[in-house]
Formats: structure tokens, sequence, C-alpha cells
């Protein structure tokens, strides 16, 4: 009998030490860094359209969340894989989460026109319209991929950063728009989504059936891309480029009126350096992906930061 009740005894210790560990693996995952051994993977999405897809090499979870990177640069520049965007994705991908950091087109670049109170305001929907068609595409690539790369496709979050910013931001709640409503969405939807400096075309178009978990970053004198709402680039109404946007502060009044949960970080004295600045937030972002839309937390929040440029 003595020998019986020690193997019993060591089995339930096994066995706790097995739950314990597998408990405290599921309460860090997408928080905290679980991984350090990261590969990273290029596809062509779209004719000469990239992704780099990151992820753990030896990741035996099959339904992580996927985080879909959509970089700046005012529609004319910036890279799928510029020093920012790759430390950022190799940090997310390090906490367990499927990472897509994509390319589309710079449908701006060469133009003599820019992108901003020179550039007509219906070359500037157009373009807007244009990386969302790449973003869905880019989207559904990976959705059909989503046995080969582990990931589920109802936990897909966007990010962006700037041009990026307002490209997710557009996709995800102007979706019934009319100049939207002719992209080949089909049976995409996005579980979250997460701006750096953005903004969208009207925010009358956010309802209950396209709101969705958001979190926004925004400095409150961004002379660019406004922080309520306002012309974008602070362009005169006598100028070519004069259209109002609604940027992270009205987005964030829209979705408190609509009960969603949404995450507005804003500084009092920003500029437009918060499209950059919170790509070293991951911490916080993987804070409220976790809770807002993976725990599927009805968290309202408003966060007051302050940085020094």
């Amino acid at each position: 009998m003595p020998n019986y009740l020690t193997f019993l005894q060591r089995a339930t210790f096994l066995i706790l030490i097995v739950l314990t560990t597998t408990i405290g693996y599921a309460q860090t995952r997408y928080t905290q860094k679980v991984f350090s051994d990261i590969k990273v993977k290029t596809y062509s999405y779209a004719d000469t359209l990239k992704l780099d897809f990151y992820s753990y090499k030896k990741d035996t979870v099959t339904n992580k969340p996927l985080l879909i990177l959509v970089h700046g640069g005012g529609f004319s520049g910036g890279k799928r894989n510029n020093p920012l965007e790759i430390k950022f994705c190799e940090d997310m991908a390090k906490r367990g989460y499927a990472v897509a950091s994509m390319s589309y087109r710079l449908v701006r670049k060469g133009n003599s026109l820019g992108f901003g109170c020179n550039c007509p305001a219906d070359q500037k929907i157009e373009t807007f319209v244009s990386v969302s068609r790449d973003i869905i595409k880019a989207t559904q690539f990976l959705i059909d991929k989503k046995d080969k790369l582990k990931f589920n496709p109802e936990s897909i979050i966007l990010v962006g950063s700037s041009a990026g910013a307002e490209a997710v931001l557009n996709t995800v709640f102007m979706k019934n728009e009319y100049t939207f409503k002719k992209l080949p969405y089909a049976t995409i939807k996005y579980a979250g989504v997460i701006s750096f400096a953005g903004a969208i075309v009207n925010a009358n178009y956010i309802t209950k059936n396209t709101a969705i978990p958001t979190m926004l970053f925004h400095g409150a004198k961004d002379n660019m891309v406004p922080y309520a709402t306002a012309p974008h680039h602070l362009c005169e109404e006598n100028k070519p480029g004069f259209i109002i946007l609604d940027g992270s502060y009205t987005i964030a009044e829209k979705l408190e009126k609509l009960d969603v949960a949404h995450t507005l970080v804003s500084d009092k004295d920003g500029n437009h350096n918060w499209a950059n600045i919170p790509y070293s937030y991951t911490n916080l972002i993987a804070k409220f992906i976790t809770e807002s839309v993976l725990e599927k937390q009805n968290i309202q929040s408003t966060i007051k930061v302050k940085h020094k440029n």
C-alpha cells in the first residue's frame, strides 16, 4: 500500500506541474515574449507585391491570431521591411502571434502633386481605395494559406502607420461607402484594428455592423492627419486637396457611443511623430489585443501620454 500511494502522489505531482505550466503559458503567450527563434518567409501575394510572414519555427499552436502590418510613407514611399517595421514584427512574433508585413502599390510615387493640398480630393479617395484593395488581396492570400501558416482567420488584426493607418481604418470602417463597397471583401472580417496617427473619410460609416475593437495612437497637434475632425494636411478650403477627415478622437467618440471596445492613446502636445512612436509600445498593444480582441472584454479607455521628441 505505501508504494501504491507513493506512485499516486508522484503522478498527481507531475499532473500538477503540467497543468501549472500549461496555465502559465496560456497567460503569458500573446502578452509577453515566449519565443526567441523567429523565421521570416517572403511571399508574392499579387503581381509583384510581396509580404513578409513572421512566425516561431517550432510553434505547435495552429490557431494563433494574425497581425497584418501596413507601413506608412504618404502612399509614395516607405517599405514593409524598414528597421521599425522589422523590429515590431519580430517583437510581436516572439509573443506568439503570426505577423505579416505587406507592401502595397505606391500610387503617389513620382507624382508631382504629392498627397498634400495640391493633390485633388478625388485622387486622395482613389488612393485610399487602391490601398484597401491591396490589403484585402493580401488578407485573402493569407487566409488561403491559413492551414500552412497556422493562424485563425477569425482573429486577424490590421495594424497601420500614417498612410498605412489611414488605409487600415478605411478598409475596416468604410466598407459600406459606395467607392469602397466595390472592393472584394467577400467573407473577410477583421477582429481588430490598430492605428498609428490615422484617420478615415467619414466616421458616420462606423456602425454596429462595422465597429470592431480599435486601438488609436495620435498626437493632438498633428498637422498632417487630423487628431479629431479637420481638413487633411490642414488644407485651406480653396485648395484642390481640401478634404475633411475624421481622426482618432472622433473615431473614439463614435465607438464610445456604440459601446464598442476601444483604447485611445493621446498626447496633447504630440505631432505626426506618433506615426512611428507606437512601434515601441508593443507591451500596450499586446495587452489591448489580448483583452479587447481575444478575450472580448469591452474595455473603453483613454490613455494620456507625453512623449519627449
